[in-house]
């Protein structure tokens, strides 16, 4: 079978990027030909396929013309139809292509009759803001019919052009497909799926598939080693660094280390130096064998996230080291942490609670090794890639796949 993957970047920024290439790597581990669709970038490796990667908008110094092909990319109209001549794939599976590639190609997709499947990696079908977020505060008044009042309150850096375009590009790709041309979407979670057609998406084209991690070997060696506890993922309020920065400040008896870049590492930075907190340790973007070596010898990792976390990838890839999570109890996170067994839980935004849960893991390091290794037996039975790839196979089906053996 041939399967055209489609999403923004060929390397990994983000968790969506990682679940893209891997789906990449598992498709082709079972004998199928990927075709992978992305937007020109310097960080690209090579690829066969690159001939047909089309130019991106620049976000980051726009003019005119990037304003337009941020609504409707000219470029990527032209490369998917060259692309669909050229290779013919049997079915189009996308993940993030609004914003880089854009909605241009979906009326082209659906008048070849290719059948597509989308993987809601966030919340962008139901909201311009993907985050379900204003202020760094979940709000969900800008969402479905109301997303027009995303422009009003300057969701986009605070400025309202910025705003009103994206809400027009939401606008503009629903009127040209990105709900009704989608034969069958993927939300991650259960929480992900109830939440999206609470707000407009037919439940009825909703099909609930886990991401996965591969488990790979046992972790090597002892692990918990360092004693200390990781937070690795993006530096965003949202995501609850400065709860966890404030929980560490009355524990200066362990060390805390943070992995990662983001819009708020710089506040966080300033909290730790003008409270005088010592115990913190900023650790720059870490990726592959270094990343794991940090998650394997952490006491526990920790997910203080404060939006409705669609998924929480790193909760399976500190399974993967053998290591517990203590996440605060919101989206989707108390679907993949059996509270007590293989984790700890605690409120949103709760710096008190999330401070009891450390010590408590910190007093009992045992029980962290024991919950760790009942969290990787899970990985491996619930979100394995073996897994993924039939419930995958299953969705192509549903979606009009005439193969997907």
């Amino acid at each position: 079978m041939k399967v055209l993957q489609v999403s923004q970047n060929l390397f990994v920024k983000g968790g969506s990027d990682r679940m893209f290439l891997d789906t990449c790597a598992l498709l082709e581990q079972h004998g199928h030909t990927v075709i992978p669709l992305v937007a020109q970038h310097p960080d690209n490796p090579p690829s066969p396929w690159d001939r047909y990667f089309p130019p991106a908008a620049d976000f980051d110094h726009p003019g005119p013309g990037d304003l337009l092909r941020y609504v409707y990319s000219r470029p990527a109209a032209t490369a998917i139809r060259r692309l669909l001549r050229e290779q013919k794939p049997d079915v189009a599976h996308l993940h993030i292509y609004y914003g880089k590639l854009t909605a241009s190609i979906l009326p082209i997709l659906k008048s070849q009759g290719v059948p597509i499947v989308h993987t809601m990696h966030e919340y962008r079908q139901i909201n311009p803001n993907y985050t379900l977020t204003h202020n760094d505060q979940i709000d969900e008044d800008c969402c479905g019919t109301q997303a027009w009042r995303a422009a009003a309150r300057r969701f986009n850096r605070g400025s309202f052009t910025r705003s009103a375009l994206a809400a027009f590009e939401w606008y503009f790709s629903r009127m040209i497909g990105s709900q009704r041309s989608i034969d069958r979407f993927i939300a991650i979670s259960d929480f992900q799926k109830r939440k999206m057609a609470e707000h407009g998406v037919p439940e009825d084209k909703i099909s609930r598939v886990y991401n996965f991690v591969e488990p790979s070997e046992a972790p090597g060696g002892k692990t918990g080693a360092g004693g200390y506890l990781l937070y690795f993922g993006r530096i965003e309020r949202i995501k609850g660094v400065l709860t966890l920065a404030e929980a560490a400040a009355g524990l200066p008896e362990i060390t805390v280390k943070i992995v990662g870049e983001g819009d708020a590492k710089t506040e966080l930075a300033e909290m730790i130096r003008d409270r005088g907190i010592t115990n913190i340790e900023l650790i720059g973007f870490t990726q592959g064998d270094d990343l794991k070596r940090l998650i394997r010898d952490s006491l526990a990792t920790v997910l203080p996230a404060e939006w409705y976390e669609p998924f929480g990838l790193t909760v399976l890839e500190s399974f993967a080291q053998g290591r517990p999570v203590i996440a605060s109890r919101i989206g989707a996170l108390p679907e993949l942490i059996d509270e007590s067994k293989d984790g700890l839980l605690f409120e949103p935004g709760d710096a008190v609670g999330l401070r009891q849960q450390i010590e408590a893991l910190h007093k009992d390091p045992d029980l962290a090794d024991v919950m760790g290794q009942t969290g990787r037996a899970k990985l491996v039975e619930r979100f394995g890639p073996e897994t993924h790839y039939q419930e995958l196979m299953r969705v192509y089906q549903e979606a009009g796949v005439s193969w997907a053996g």
